[in-house]
């Protein structure tokens, strides 16, 4: 960027005015007259102006970007109007381009640049395809791969998590080994004390008593005092102050010292010092005979169990991921508000086929779920039997669940329906334009099978992840807090949903949404698993939404390795005509498709049926209460208080077949 020093059109250039300037200089040096005060005064006036000229020198790169700045300057030296105007026009023309040349660095709404237009793209795609009715058909497919890659520099290195369990459980595995030490012949050694907890110091005081002389007292409690030391000092308590007001505190208490030196182990010092014990002991040589034991015991154990080499990882691709696949057909009415799907979770090799398919729909105007529940009967006969219908007495393939009117008088899920897709699309909007960006399809064969003229990359990671839900809380809130108001009478003041919108409005004001998205790092950087998915959308030249790719990565530094999800979904007709799921998705919710079990009624009638076992169950154990003695006939023996063996019956209580047909009823 060239700045440009703006000064009078009729001040000399620069070069003339340096070479005036030399000329006066020699003539200065070789004339001999007396210097006089209008001597002085110019020469002091010629080098503030060689200063001024030097420095105009220096911000001007050309001398016709100067003139042409001059141009646009006022002088107020020349007293000639029409001069003075065109200046002030011209300057009126600078400043107007100047302004404008600042708005398009910063104003993305009306200079958008790369990012902004491909947002602009998404989001005029997404409101477009939310608001018509489509099809889709979706694949996913899996693979895992360890979690450091073997070149990369992290390649041997613990996550910061791990480091810290591992270093306090090798602490106290160490102290679980004192505890397996036992006496000598001679008396008292070093393995004198024993560990019952994994950091609680215990000394046997009957051992150790043995070794003193018992006819003088000062001599034991000395000799105690130095084999607790002893043992202290082993264990890293070097400070005797702090013993000192720990053993006072165990003769007060009995646990205080226990508690005290169990926290011990939790100090920098000496975590930094089992940490680097830790390390030596896992770098030194192990021989074929060593069983391969953990140094930490019971949690190093479990962290071996869960991690998976690299061996596992690819036999996992090559007999599991390679051949299982994640499908499904959908079909979206928003009308309606209904949504039509049917999932297949199939497993194929040359010698096994498997399939599990879910047909799934949602009817938010009428509260209702529909399901087919034929792949969940296995584990409903397991674990209710008696409940679990036969599949010839099933008289339809699908069974509706319905929302209680008690819920629904108070907030339809057709407003809550509504309500969440606003806050789908006003969040996305609200992200900056950085998460979007414009990506080349030129390579891209799905692109290419798809017919897509653009593709826009959206990368939500924890941080977009957390910002995303944090925003679509808020609008949630605010549009249900919307409806309320707008039926009062429905929602008086004091009403439970409009109390509890009003609380969550103000917790709302206590966070930003990119709070939430900070707290998701925050876990992801401590926790056992990370996760981030990036998404491909693909737009015609009409900005309509063909095709989406997405990409999802779940993996841990404990589980070692990162399983990648790779998600497509096509949006076109004919990929949904031909599909194999399709026939399946018309069969249970097409207009040709039986009326669905009720849900509700069959859960009132299993109910019903609990409570009245239940209640026959409460009366036979009542029976015995309400008979009186001459209801047992018995032939008591006074002498003996017992009964005879001879009148000794089974009198279990058998209800007849008219109160077992009204108490159980068949469903």
């Amino acid at each position: 960027m060239s700045f440009t020093h703006q000064k009078n059109p009729n001040q000399p250039h620069c070069s003339e005015m340096t070479l005036r300037q030399s000329s006066i200089h020699s003539e200065n040096r070789h004339s001999h007259k007396p210097y006089t005060l209008v001597s002085i005064a110019r020469y002091a006036l010629l080098l503030g102006s060689a200063s001024l000229v030097l420095a105009g020198c220096q911000s001007n790169p050309s001398s016709s970007s100067s003139t042409a700045a001059s141009n646009k300057m006022i002088d107020f030296n020349i007293a000639n109007t029409a001069q003075n105007q065109a200046q002030g026009r011209a300057l009126n023309a600078s400043l107007a381009a100047d302004s404008e040349h600042y708005e398009q660095l910063f104003n993305q709404d009306k200079y958008p640049n790369t990012e902004s237009q491909a947002k602009a793209h998404l989001l005029t795609a997404i409101r477009q395809h939310l608001a018509s009715e489509h099809v889709a058909v979706a694949k996913a497919n899996y693979q895992a791969v360890p979690f450091i890659d073997p070149d990369s520099i992290d390649a041997g290195s613990n996550s910061l998590l791990k480091t810290i369990i591992e270093t306090y459980m090798y602490q106290s595995g160490l102290e679980s080994d004192y505890s397996e030490n036992s006496y000598d012949e001679n008396g008292y050694d070093e393995s004198s004390y024993d560990y019952t907890d994994a950091d609680e110091v215990v000394v046997d005081e009957e051992n150790v008593s043995d070794t003193m002389p018992e006819d003088d007292s000062e001599e034991n409690a000395a000799a105690e005092s130095a084999a607790i030391a002893m043992i202290l000092e082993e264990a890293g308590e070097n400070d005797e102050s702090s013993y000192d007001d720990n053993y006072d505190n165990e003769e007060d208490s009995g646990t205080d010292y226990g508690r005290s030196s169990r926290f011990s182990g939790l100090k920098a010092k000496n975590l930094l010092q089992n940490y680097e014990a830790m390390q030596m002991a896992k770098q030194q040589p192990k021989t074929t005979s060593e069983a391969p034991i953990s140094s930490t015991g019971l949690v190093g154990n479990i962290f071996t169990m869960f991690h998976r080499t690299p061996e596992q990882i690819a036999a996992s691709n090559a007999y599991q991921y390679k051949h299982l696949t994640f499908n499904s057909v959908s079909h979206y009415q928003p009308q309606k508000r209904q949504l039509q799907s049917v999932y297949s979770y199939d497993y194929l090799t040359p010698t096994i086929a498997s399939s599990i398919q879910i047909p799934l729909a949602f009817d938010f105007n009428n509260s209702k779920i529909k399901v087919d529940p034929s792949a969940i009967m296995p584990i409903m006969a397991i674990v209710n039997p008696e409940s679990t219908p036969l599949p010839n007495q099933m008289i339809s393939h699908t069974v509706s669940f319905g929302l209680p009117d008690s819920i629904t008088s108070q907030l339809p899920s057709a407003v809550l329906y509504d309500a969440a897709i606003s806050a789908i699309q006003n969040s996305m909007a609200e992200l900056a334009p950085e998460y979007f960006s414009a990506v080349d399809i030129g390579q891209d064969r799905f692109a290419k099978e798809v017919g897509a003229s653009r593709a826009v990359k959206v990368y939500f990671g924890s941080q977009q992840s957390g910002e995303m839900i944090g925003k679509v809380l808020k609008y949630m809130t605010q549009s249900l807090q919307q409806y309320v108001d707008t039926h009062p009478e429905k929602y008086p003041d004091g009403a439970p949903l409009k109390a509890a919108l009003d609380k969550a409005a103000l917790y709302n004001k206590g966070y930003q949404s990119a709070d939430v998205g900070a707290l998701l790092q925050l876990i992801e950087a401590i926790g056992p698993i990370t996760f981030n998915q990036t998404n491909y959308y693909y737009l015609d030249s009409a900005d309509r939404l063909l095709a989406k790719q997405q990409r999802m990565n779940i993996g841990g530094d404990l589980l070692g390795s990162t399983t990648t999800v790779l998600n497509q979904v096509r949006y076109d007709k004919a990929s949904f005509d031909k599909h194999a799921l399709t026939p399946l998705l018309a069969e249970s919710f097409g207009d040709n498709a039986r009326p669905a079990i009720d849900g509700n009624a069959w859960m009132t009638a299993q109910r019903q049926q609990e409570d009245r076992l239940q209640a026959a169950r409460y009366a036979r154990y009542d029976y015995s209460d309400h008979r009186s003695d001459d209801d047992y006939p018995r032939d008591y023996d006074d002498s003996e208080d017992s009964y005879n063996d001879d009148s000794n019956e089974d009198y279990s209580i058998t209800p007849s077949d008219d109160e077992a047909d009204n108490s159980i009823e068949a469903w």
